[in-house]
């Protein structure tokens, strides 16, 4: 039993000895296959454009009013009445409104920091006014907009200088509801 205990030792290393130098065959580098590119007309697939309507009703009203449609006016110190330069703005707007006949909007009359609180929250009130009776006479519904007064209290610049107190001074055309 030893002995052939022994004999299958021995064959099995035989055995692992002659498996391991056996010659190898010479490596072979990976075929790589060329793919052809076949140019095949694929349909292109139009996508439809939307109208100035459909993107405007896509967003919401603080994208709307990001994207200035509705533009802002400004006022000479102490005054209310609409200048001259500002009327093609307020036109424009109009025009918008009118073409957006669903829309409804805040018009938000301000000053710059001269003057008392009391004396800017009126003269703020007057010039959305002044803003809202100029689009009526250009034909938009005055069931439509809603006018308020900020005064002096929401500057959009800092400052005394005169560009700071002319950029304060200004009636805001904020969209409300679509």
């Amino acid at each position: 039993m030893k002995r052939l205990f022994v004999i299958i030792f021995i064959g099995f290393a035989l055995l692992t000895f002659f498996d391991s130098c056996k010659k190898k065959g010479p490596e072979t580098e990976p075929v790589q296959e060329t793919v052809e590119r076949v140019d095949e007309d694929v349909p292109k697939v139009d996508r439809p454009v939307l109208t100035e309507e459909e993107l405007f009703q896509k967003r919401s009203l603080e994208e709307a009013n990001k994207a200035g449609y509705l533009k802002k006016i400004y006022f000479d110190f102490d005054k209310y009445d609409i200048k001259d330069n500002m009327k093609p703005v307020l036109h424009r707007n109009a025009d918008w409104l009118l073409k957006h006949g669903h829309v409804e909007i805040l018009m938000e009359g301000h000053c710059d920091e001269r003057g008392t609180f009391e004396y800017n929250m009126a003269l703020g009130e007057k010039r959305a006014e002044s803003a809202l009776n100029y689009l009526v006479s250009l034909g938009i519904k005055p069931d439509r907009v809603k006018i308020i007064s900020y005064g002096k209290t929401k500057p959009v610049m800092k400052g005394i200088d005169e560009e700071s107190h002319y950029q304060n001074r200004r009636v805001e055309f904020v969209i409300i509801k679509k």
